[in-house]
């Protein structure tokens, strides 16, 4: 069975949360568990981009703080790395809190700018990962439970994509993008070559909506905490109230056959999982509803049942961001406009994700607006007949 470990944490307190972090690794057998004296150990936060910490884009500093402090405690080395979508590592470093975490615990930030190139046995024969992601002697992941427009939810295995350094993630997105059980697939390969040694969510202001940028913030009050990210994420989607079938990572993983996939082998400690109040996340406008049907339909409705990228005219400074990073280059900037070229898009929402000014919506097609009602109105139905619970078992 693989174990994941639920706390209730309701603030970003040090000392609170230094209390809650220590009980939610207990269960797991404490942060000396992991770490042996003389570990160099790197602390993968999420580190999007540069937005302050109550904005819930990028893992709490706070958390990032404690945790260092613990792995300090246990004799580790610490390291603080990631490559941001957009923006140096240094100001993301700051505007997020995280440097100031570094600081405050005796870390050392290490920027990912120098990448080896990881030989690998499945789809993909050949990675590029970052060299001080790949040769730290443990890793401790560090995710935001967030909503998010391409794969539903980013946790534990979607924040891994970080260990691939910023200029090559658009064209990953090209190569694997235009199919959310391809890009599922190359997210759990980057996991399967250099497993994190601990998964620690930061679940205690979650984001919902138009994630992982541009979401609103959540108030869930839960830290959590695994071995092994899948499992992690399969509780991380409870937790959010996801439908396990909108879930591609987790349908994939379990494709795979990897452990950790099926809810069955998964066995939860902590906070008694009867106490969680069911909390149903707002999923993101963008999202498509080819999920689960015949891939002969799919095929044929994939331009009817999707959304497109759309620049809002009043908040768009044409400050060019969008345009050079979209993957499919379909974003051009003409006559002091700009324009998507929707038959090139592949809707992976780099550009939503990446848009220093949130001036990137999303416009859906006809029929998605039908079916969108249609299935909201279906869940209202559904909410109003039953009561709230908590996480199934």
């Amino acid at each position: 069975m693989e174990k994941v470990s639920i706390i209730y944490a309701d603030t970003y307190g040090l000392s609170p949360l230094r209390r809650a972090l220590l009980r939610l690794l207990e269960p797991l057998g404490g942060m000396s568990a992991f770490i042996n004296p003389g570990d160099r150990v790197l602390l993968k936060p999420n580190m999007l981009s540069a937005k302050e910490p109550d904005k819930a884009v990028t893992t709490h500093p706070a958390i990032v703080q404690v945790v260092a402090e613990l792995v300090r405690e246990s004799g580790g080395i610490v390291l603080i790395g990631d490559s941001p979508g957009i923006g140096s590592f240094s100001r993301v470093a700051d505007k997020s809190g995280i440097h100031s975490a570094a600081r405050e615990s005796g870390a050392t930030l290490v920027e990912f700018s120098d990448a080896i190139v990881i030989k690998g046995s499945g789809t993909f024969r050949s990675i590029n990962i970052a060299r001080a992601y790949y040769e730290a002697d443990k890793i401790i992941n560090l995710p935001k439970l967030k909503t998010h427009e391409m794969m539903t939810m980013t946790c534990a295995v979607k924040n891994l994509f970080g260990a691939v350094i910023g200029t090559e993630k658009a064209g990953w997105h090209l190569k694997a993008g235009r199919s959310r059980e391809l890009f599922a697939h190359l997210l759990l390969e980057i996991y399967l070559l250099k497993k994190p040694t601990l998964n620690i969510v930061d679940a205690v202001i979650a984001m919902e909506g138009n994630g992982p940028g541009s979401g609103d913030p959540i108030k869930r009050c839960l830290l959590i905490a695994g071995v092994n990210p899948v499992a992690v994420d399969v509780i991380a989607g409870e937790l959010a109230g996801i439908p396990a079938d909108l879930l591609p990572i987790e349908r994939e993983a379990e494709k795979m056959g990897l452990a950790g996939a099926l809810r069955k082998e998964i066995e939860l400690y902590g906070t008694a999982v009867e106490t969680i109040p069911e909390i149903r996340f707002k999923l993101p406008s963008g999202l498509d509803v080819q999920f689960g049907l015949p891939s002969f339909l799919a095929k044929a409705l994939k331009n009817q049942l999707t959304a497109y990228p759309e620049a809002d005219k009043e908040t768009c400074v044409l400050c060019g961001v969008c345009r050079d990073a979209c993957p499919p280059e379909a974003i051009t900037i003409q006559n002091s406009a700009l324009s998507v070229d929707n038959a090139r898009c592949i809707r992976c929402w780099c550009c939503r994700e990446l848009c220093p000014h949130n001036a990137m919506r999303t416009r859906q097609s006809l029929l998605l607006k039908v079916f969108t009602r249609l299935s909201g109105a279906k869940k209202t139905q559904e909410s109003s007949s039953s009561e709230p619970s908590g996480i199934s078992r």
